[in-house]
């Protein structure tokens, strides 16, 4: 029998992808439905594979890991592919490392990445028009995402990424839910604030630092609400197994994801870049907590010695002349 292991953080997240999952039903009708639900047989079984001779559970985590994965295809994907990528998230990106709590990446955009590497040109042909559940005409112009119409010098209504009615990944959608999302779960405290907030400000900077000083492939600003960096922002670069633990690193960590983000759309051919950021962030996570955790050892050894140094100090200053003052910790006050 399947057995699951209750995880209620990760049930918090499943909750707030819930909306985003239902929006993209209407904006791609079965096919997003069907997609998500052999992502999700597939995912499941795969860790039931892996963890069978471990514990036996499989781990609420990895609903997360389909969802996530499963939201960010193309609507058009075919199941065969978003099959390997599922595999390849559960298998290679996780359960090689020790299942859950022991990933180095997060497995989500390592299934995603692997199949937009592999697999680039069927992709980038698998994107539709959305609305009426999937029921949008389909063709080039109609398909083009937001940010190739940038890249092309055309402009992009903001209302239309607010409210997601343009082509996109299946949960790119309607950035009013992915933003709700963010303060649900920033309010019952499953994702990290610092996170979030330093991967959308440098972002934000270095785009309008490039953009205003007429950096030749700089995107607009509102190319921030385009594609899928905000709900990379949200859900995967707060994933609390491959992000760092320390709050001076968490900011690093966003800082660099947000930054890797912008740099890899200007000046790269790859028009995204979000899943290559979050890796890129994911390899320096355990060295930004490393660093936080020498600094704040060496502020404590500072403040120990300040503390030993005072009393030490006082006897100094009583100390006769001619005579040793006493050493903290080897002898007894002046």
């Amino acid at each position: 029998m399947l057995k699951f292991q209750k995880q209620p953080l990760m049930r918090r997240v499943l909750l707030a992808l819930a909306p985003i999952g239902l929006h993209s039903v209407w904006l791609y009708g079965a096919r997003a439905l069907g997609l998500a639900a052999a992502v999700f047989a597939a995912g499941v079984l795969a860790e039931w594979l892996v963890e069978r001779k471990r514990s036996g559970k499989v781990s609420e985590a990895v609903l997360v890991t389909s969802a996530l994965y499963a939201l960010a295809l193309p609507p058009r994907t075919p199941v065969w592919m978003a099959l390997v990528g599922v595999a390849v998230a559960v298998f290679l990106a996780k359960g090689v490392y020790g299942g859950f709590g022991r990933n180095v990446f997060n497995p989500a955009v390592a299934g995603r990445l692997f199949v937009y590497i592999s697999f680039a040109t069927t992709l980038n042909a698998s994107y539709s028009a959305p609305g009426g559940f999937g029921a949008g005409a389909v063709d080039v112009l109609a398909s083009a995402t937001p940010l190739a119409r940038m890249r092309a010098g055309q402009e992009v209504g903001l209302w239309d990424l607010l409210l997601g009615n343009r082509a996109g990944a299946v949960g790119e959608g309607m950035v009013l839910l992915v933003l709700a999302a963010a303060v649900y779960l920033l309010v019952t405290k499953t994702a990290s604030w610092r996170i979030m907030l330093a991967t959308a400000a440098s972002a934000a900077a270095l785009n309008a630092a490039l953009w205003f000083g007429g950096v030749r492939g700089a995107l607009p600003m509102e190319s921030l609400l385009a594609g899928s960096f905000l709900f990379v922002a949200v859900f995967m670069a707060t994933d609390p197994v491959s992000a760092p633990k320390k709050k001076g690193s968490q900011l690093a960590y966003g800082a660099l994801i947000g930054s890797a983000v912008v740099a890899i759309r200007t000046f790269s051919a790859f028009p995204e870049g979000t899943s290559f950021a979050i890796l890129l962030g994911n390899s320096f996570a355990s060295f930004f907590d490393e660093i936080a955790s020498r600094s704040q050892a060496a502020k404590a050894a500072r403040v120990g010695g300040k503390e030993a140094a005072g009393p030490a100090g006082a006897g100094t200053a009583s100390a006769a002349p001619g005579e040793a003052a006493p050493v903290a910790g080897k002898g007894g006050s002046a």
